[in-house]
């Protein structure tokens, strides 16, 4: 039996829930086309930065409630948490697929050489500070039992074309190999960034309509017109675009203030305390996977659900929080999808999820790939209203949890979808891209909402 207390019965919640599934019922979006649509803003744990002129703001960057460390004796599975696209259209890879789509790029310039990708790198924490962190910290994260590699970045939050974007600029022969995996192989993409461009997430480029191989306006400190030199998916969550670290400092971007490091087989809580202590104090971390103890649970790549979470890590949703949750949610159907949308009139789907929860007293993490980590992997076969159903829409990161909707009940969820289009009830699919149902903790949003905030 699942948790007992994710019972949800009869009452009349139900009936509101019922009553617009049916107004509802008949709309477009037949069973079979459903286009998958990404929620979204940036930096989800990224700090505020990241304006070039504001201060970069606490990520938080203690292991949660829900990572433990491995030492109890039992096996330690890691989730990877790649970047959130900021929202877009991708129609899923059909099932048994193995192909991906390419990362979008424009052929490559000659000078300066990227050199070649030789290997990839887990990106493990990402270690932000409002200026440059001293060498000697560098020197120290470097040096660190458990590291494999570390590497300096700049981090900054920019305006592309009037929209807040969390950047990186990077050195694109170094940085590469912490990416996702098509777009860390796509040299030309690299040395587009090289010599000049700027890259953004595959998913933000397509469904803000970013001209590939126009020019859009970025603005730091300094304003300057970049080409669009590629879309692939960074692989940091709540990053979209990346820059050489020549163009970042020339938008104002402080030098060297970030470092994403690399230690896939060092527990996460260690290592985070070792590293608060050869960092200095302004200086902010954010684990960028989960480190959780596995009960003999299988770890899936992708797979939604937060890893090793048992029932004594609930309880669930409790049905005055179901109804609260529910009846918020659908008193929004019908307002307009807006990228980066959080209430209370316009929405993204991870906006739609997280402004409706906190309606019911629920803390929840803002982007749809911390949304997935926030309660167990449960059955299609029992799910029930107020479930989180995710999606994989990013070509550029197939495994990526991009897209979150609310189960309803009776075969129907509630989304919030592409630009253009509004908030609305549709038929619940289960195949394309699902990347499978999570049952709402509370206890274990909140400690992910903490671990992953932006400030």
């Amino acid at each position: 039996m699942r948790d007992g207390m994710r019972r949800l019965r009869a009452g009349s919640w139900v009936a509101v829930a019922a009553k617009v599934v049916m107004r509802h019922g008949r709309r477009r979006l037949r069973a079979g086309l459903w286009v998958a649509v990404v929620a979204g803003v940036a930096a989800s744990f990224l700090p505020r930065v990241l304006h070039a002129d504001a201060p970069v703001a606490s990520a938080h960057g203690a292991a949660s409630s829900i990572a433990r460390d491995s030492s109890r004796g039992h096996a330690v599975g890691r989730q990877r948490v790649p970047s959130e696209p900021i929202a877009g259209t991708f129609i899923p890879l059909q099932a048994g697929s193995s192909g991906t789509v390419p990362v979008a790029q424009l052929t490559a310039k000659t000078e300066p050489a990227v050199a070649p990708m030789r290997r990839l790198l887990a990106a493990d924490v990402l270690v932000v500070a409002p200026s440059s962190l001293p060498s000697k910290a560098f020197s120290a994260v470097r040096r660190m039992r458990g590291v494999v590699a570390a590497q300096l970045v700049d981090a900054a939050r920019i305006k592309i074309n009037g929209s807040y974007v969390a950047m990186l600029g990077v050195d694109p022969s170094r940085f590469r190999a912490f990416a996702a995996r098509p777009t860390a192989a796509s040299t030309a993409l690299w040395q587009n960034v090289a010599d000049g461009d700027i890259a953004v997430s595959y998913l933000m480029g397509k469904q803000e309509r970013l001209p590939l191989g126009g020019t859009v306006r970025v603005a730091g400190r300094q304003t300057e017109e970049l080409r669009v030199g590629g879309f692939g998916t960074v692989g940091i969550s709540g990053v979209d675009a990346v820059v050489s670290d020549r163009v970042a400092r020339s938008l104002g971007v402080p030098g060297g203030n970030a470092i994403v490091i690399s230690a896939p087989h060092a527990p996460l809580a260690r290592l985070m305390k070792r590293l608060s202590a050869v960092l200095p104090r302004h200086a902010s971390l954010a684990p960028l996977v989960t480190q959780v103890t596995v009960h003999g649970l299988p770890v899936t790549a992708g797979s939604a659900g937060g890893v090793g979470i048992t029932a004594a890590d609930g309880p669930g949703l409790t049905p005055q929080q179901t109804r609260a949750f529910l009846i918020a949610a659908l008193s929004r159907d019908g307002l307009p999808y807006v990228w980066g949308g959080s209430g209370p009139s316009v929405f993204d789907c991870s906006g739609l999820v997280q402004w409706s929860l906190r309606q019911a007293g629920v803390t929840m993490p803002r982007v749809a790939v911390d949304q997935a980590m926030t309660g167990p992997l449960i059955p299609v076969s029992e799910l029930q209203p107020g479930d989180l159903l995710f999606y994989h829409t990013d070509p550029t990161a197939p495994m990526y949890i991009s897209h979150v909707a609310i189960y309803l009940g009776n075969g129907k969820m509630l989304q919030a979808p592409q630009p253009g289009m509004n908030v609305e009830v549709v038929p619940a699919v289960f195949d394309g891209g699902f990347a499978g149902a999570v049952a709402i903790y509370p206890r274990v949003a909140a400690a992910v909402a903490a671990a992953f905030s932006s400030g």
